[in-house]
């Protein structure tokens, strides 16, 4: 019997743990990438003067505008449909880029979010400031189809992963059908229950699945 559970834990857990992540409306076996390597943001510094890196961290990356309040429920509906979910995976975070004076707005936001945060746990939220000009510089190297608005910020949020590599869907999936997603719509709650839930378990699963390959490899080699 221990010899039937230990082969269960070692073949048949796997198998069931990627097919609940690779599961759903993705039908892809890896997330795509849509740009490789888009430039870093360290140059940026939060209000408190602090500077933040994409390497090394998946990162939901965002563009918030100068009309924050105004667009105040869709970080409402990112807070509750990704944020919470997945704030406490070690290596995730959430960096919001905002133009240069907003700073009064990014903190009543801070504080309206704290209560809807589980435990009211905001370090996972991070703003940094730019000027317009650095925003739409930056977002053009992104190289994606969408663009930003009048006020340097797009209702639209994207996943970047620990390479710097902006990712999403891409070509033909495992149906054989075209599709194409750069960025998920903050707006809609569903967009972001339904398809970025999905995505982000996904890639969150890539680096699950690599660590462990990781691990057990350096076992392999201290038992060689």
């Amino acid at each position: 019997m221990k010899k039937y559970s230990i082969l269960f834990a070692l073949f048949i857990l796997p198998i069931v743990a990627y097919l609940f992540f690779a599961s759903g409306i993705n039908s892809f076996a890896k997330l795509p990438t849509i740009t490789e390597k888009i430039p870093d943001i360290s140059d940026w510094k939060t209000a408190d003067g602090k500077t933040v890196s994409l390497n090394d961290k998946i990162t939901i990356l965002g563009f918030t505008g100068s009309n924050i309040i105004y667009n105040e429920g869709n970080f409402f509906n990112l807070n509750q449909k990704i944020y919470n979910k997945n704030k406490d995976f070690k290596d995730f975070q959430f960096i919001m880029v905002s133009p240069k004076g907003s700073e009064s707005q990014v903190a009543e936001l801070v504080e309206k979010l704290k209560p809807l945060a589980d435990g009211k746990d905001m370090s996972k939220w991070i703003f940094v400031f730019a000027s317009p000009e650095e925003i739409t510089n930056y977002y053009g190297k992104l190289n994606l189809v969408g663009g930003l608005d009048r006020d340097f910020g797009t209702a639209n949020v994207y996943i970047v992963d620990k390479a710097r590599s902006l990712r999403g869907r891409k070509g033909k999936n495992l149906k054989g059908e075209n599709e194409y997603k750069e960025g998920y719509n903050t707006i809609s709650a569903a967009d972001l229950h339904n398809e970025m839930s999905d995505d982000v378990k996904v890639i969150l699963y890539e680096y699950r699945a690599a660590l462990k390959k990781n691990n057990n490899d350096s076992r392999m080699k201290r038992k060689i």
